[in-house]
C-alpha cells in the first residue's frame, strides 16, 4: 500500500490551492483521475474529468502524465481484476464481484464492493419495472446496501478506505437515508481524493442551504470552485454561480462545454429565456450528439411555445439515442405542447421506468396529470419529486396548485410558502401564496405578498391587479386607483399589444373614480379608453353622456382632490421608491 499511498497522497498535494495558474498541472491531474475513474467504472466522473481536460491545450508527450504506479497487491489481484473488470463492463455485477473475493489491493477491493452495490441497484430497478406501475416506486429496496455498510464501515474505522472507497461508503449512507453520516464521508472523500468529481456532486445533492454549506470544512483546492459554482446553482444563488463560472472560463476553461451547459442551466433557473436559449444553441452547435441538459432545453422551447424547433430537437435526439432519459423528457415536452397530454404521461413514466430517481419526469408527469385533472396521482407524482430532491420549487408550486384545485387553501399555504422559501424573488409564487391568503381571509398578508410580487418583478403582471381589487374591497380607493394607474403604465410601456383583460377593469375604475371625485378630463379620458375595450364600451359611453350633461349643466372640476397619490406607507414596507403618478399622462395612452 506504501507506494499507492504516496501516489495517492501526491494527487492531493498536487490538487491543493485554490489557484489556476498552472492549467498544464491541472490537466494531467484531470487525464489521471479521469484514467482512475475508468479503472473502477465510475464513468460518470471519468468523463466529467476527460471534458475538462478536453477544454484545456493539449499536453506534449514529454508531459503526459506517468501510468499509476503498481504495488505488490495490485500484481497479486492483476488477473482478477482484469477479468472482473471485463464483466463489469458488460454489466455483470456478480459474476465480478464472485471472481473479485478476497482480493486485498484498494482497486480490485473497490470495484468488489461496487460491483455488489450495482447488482442490488439492478434487482431493484428490475424488480420495480417488473412489478409496479411508476407511482409506487418507494417500496422497493436495494438488499445488499446493510451488508456493504456493515463491510465498509469495519474498514473506514480502520482508516482502510481509499478516496474511492470513502465515496462508495457515503453513496452506501446516502441510499440508507443516513444523510449526516453520509456528509461527512463524502467531505472525508473530498479530502482524501479531491480531484474526484463524483463524491462533490454527491454533496451537492444533500446540502439543502447556505446555512449547510458554511459549516462544511472543504479541501482547499481548484476543485471546489466548480464544486461552489455548481452547488450556487442548486441553491437557486445565480448571481454568485454566474460569477463563479465567469471566473472559470477566465482562468482558461473557456472551452468546456461543462461550464457552458451550466451557465445555460443557471439562466434557465432566473427564467431569462432568450440568454439561455441562445447558449444551448451554441452549445448544441459545439456538441451537437449531447443529449445531457437537453430536457431543461426543451423545458424552455416549450415555455415560449416553439413547436418546430421543439418537434425538431425530439426527432434528432430520438435519433441519437430513443432510450435515454433526456430524449423521453424532451419527447413528452412535445405531446405536452401539442395538448396530447395521455401520450405526453406515458413518456414521462417510460423516463422514470428508465431511471426512477429522475426528477425532471416526476416533476412534469404531475403537470400532465393536472392538465388530465388526475390531481390525486399528481400529488403522488410531486411528493416523489420532492422525496428526490427537496429543492424542486415546481414540485412544491404544483402541490400547492393541486391542493387549490381541491380547495384546501390551509395546505395549499404550506406548500406556496415553501416554494417561496426556495424562490423568494419568484413573483408567481408570491402571487400565489396571496391568492391563498386571499381566501383565508388574511387580507393584510395577501397585499404584503401583491406589493413584493409587484417590488421583485411582476412577470405575469397580475400582482397590481389583485392588490387594486384588495384595496377596493377594503374601500381604500384611492389606493386601488393608484395601482390601476401603476398597472396601466407597466402594462403600455412593455411596448407590446396586450391582452390584457384586467387593462379594460382598470380603465373602468379609474374612470368611476375620477367620475366621483369630479375630475371630469380625466374621467372622460379614461372613459373613452373603455370605449376601446368590448366588455366596458357602453359603460364608457354611459359615463361620457353623464359628464357632458353635467358639464352643460355647469359642474365645474374639482381641485379639492389631489392628482398625484402615494401608496400607502404600511405598503411601503419593502421600501420600494414609489413614483408620483399623475393622472393626467393617461390620454397619452394609446391601446
Amino acid at each position: 500500500i506504501g507506494r499507492a499511498g504516496a501516489m495517492a497522497a501526491a494527487m492531493v498535494a498536487a490538487a491543493g490551492g485554490g489557484d489556476f495558474s498552472d492549467l498544464r498541472e491541472i490537466k494531467k491531474q484531470l487525464l489521471s483521475v479521469a484514467e482512475r475513474s475508468r479503472e473502477r467504472g465510475l464513468q460518470h466522473s471519468g468523463k466529467w474529468a476527460a471534458e475538462l481536460a478536453f477544454a484545456l491545450e493539449p499536453l506534449p508527450l514529454s508531459e503526459l502524465p506517468p501510468p499509476p504506479v503498481l504495488t505488490e497487491e495490485d500484481a497479486r489481484d492483476l488477473d482478477a481484476y482484469t477479468l472482473a473488470k471485463s464483466y463489469f463492463d458488460l454489466k455483470e455485477y456478480d459474476r465480478a464481484a464472485y471472481f473479485l473475493q478476497g482480493c486485498k489491493s484498494q482497486k480490485a477491493y473497490f470495484l468488489y464492493m461496487y460491483s455488489r452495490y450495482l447488482s442490488g441497484e439492478k434487482k431493484k430497478d428490475d424488480e420495480t419495472v417488473d412489478s409496479l406501475g411508476p407511482l409506487e416506486k418507494g417500496q422497493v429496496k436495494n438488499e445488499a446496501l446493510r451488508e456493504l455498510r456493515v463491510e465498509l464501515s469495519k474498514k473506514h474505522k480502520a482508516q482502510e478506505l481509499d478516496g474511492f472507497g470513502l465515496y462508495l461508503y457515503g453513496v452506501v449512507l446516502r441510499k440508507l437515508d443516513l444523510v449526516k453520516e453520509a456528509i461527512d464521508v463524502f467531505v472525508e472523500a473530498a479530502h482524501a481524493l479531491p480531484l474526484h468529481w463524483g463524491a462533490w456532486l454527491e454533496l451537492c445533492n444533500l446540502i439543502t442551504d447556505k446555512e449547510m454549506l458554511k459549516f462544511l470544512s472543504l479541501p482547499d483546492t481548484w476543485m471546489k470552485e466548480f464544486f461552489l459554482a455548481h452547488i450556487y446553482t442548486e441553491l437557486q444563488l445565480i448571481e454568485e454561480a454566474l460569477q463563479k463560472y465567469q471566473s472559470l472560463i477566465d482562468a482558461g476553461f473557456s472551452k468546456s462545454t461543462y461550464i457552458i451547459s451550466q451557465i445555460a442551466v443557471a439562466y434557465h433557473n432566473i427564467r431569462d429565456i432568450d440568454k439561455a436559449l441562445s447558449i444551448f444553441n451554441e452549445l448544441r452547435k459545439q456538441d451537437p450528439y449531447r443529449i445531457e441538459n437537453m430536457d431543461t432545453f426543451s423545458n424552455l422551447l416549450y415555455v415560449r411555445s416553439m413547436k418546430p424547433e421543439l418537434s425538431y430537437l425530439a426527432h434528432n435526439l430520438c435519433e441519437i439515442d430513443k432510450y435515454r432519459v433526456e430524449t423521453c423528457c424532451v419527447i413528452g415536452n412535445y405531446y405536452s405542447l401539442r395538448s396530447q397530454h395521455e401520450k405526453a404521461a406515458l413518456y414521462f413514466q417510460r423516463a422514470l421506468k428508465l431511471n426512477p430517481r429522475y426528477l425532471g419526469a416526476w416533476t412534469l408527469m404531475g403537470h400532465e396529470y393536472m392538465e388530465m385533472k388526475n390531481t390525486s396521482a399528481a400529488i403522488q407524482a410531486y411528493r416523489h419529486a420532492i422525496e428526490v430532491n427537496k429543492r424542486d420549487y415546481r414540485a412544491w408550486y404544483g402541490l400547492g396548485q393541486t391542493y387549490e384545485i381541491l380547495k384546501m387553501p390551509f395546505y395549499c399555504l404550506y406548500y406556496y410558502r415553501r416554494a417561496h422559501q426556495l424562490r423568494p424573488n419568484d413573483s408567481r409564487m408570491l402571487v400565489a401564496l396571496g391568492e391563498c391568503y386571499e381566501k383565508l381571509n388574511q387580507l393584510v398578508e395577501a397585499k404584503k405578498c401583491y406589493w413584493r410580487a409587484y417590488a421583485v418583478g411582476d412577470v405575469e403582471k397580475m400582482a397590481l391587479v389583485k392588490l387594486a381589487k384588495l384595496h377596493e374591497q377594503l374601500n381604500e380607493s384611492e389606493q386601488a386607483a393608484q395601482c390601476y394607474i401603476k398597472y396601466i403604465q407597466d402594462i403600455y410601456s412593455c411596448g407590446e399589444v396586450v391582452e390584457h383583460l384586467e387593462v379594460s377593469t382598470a380603465f373602468r375604475y379609474l374612470a368611476q373614480y375620477y367620475f366621483k371625485c369630479k375630475l371630469w378630463d380625466e374621467a372622460s379620458a379614461c372613459a373613452q379608453k373603455c370605449c376601446a375595450f368590448n366588455d366596458t364600451r357602453e359603460e364608457g359611453k354611459a359615463l361620457l353622456r353623464q359628464i357632458l350633461q353635467l358639464r352643460n349643466q355647469g359642474e365645474t372640476s374639482s381641485t379639492d382632490v389631489a392628482a398625484p397619490f402615494f401608496l400607502p406607507a404600511s405598503l411601503s414596507a419593502s421600501n420600494t421608491p414609489t413614483r408620483r403618478v399623475s393622472p393626467l399622462n393617461l390620454s397619452s395612452v394609446t391601446p
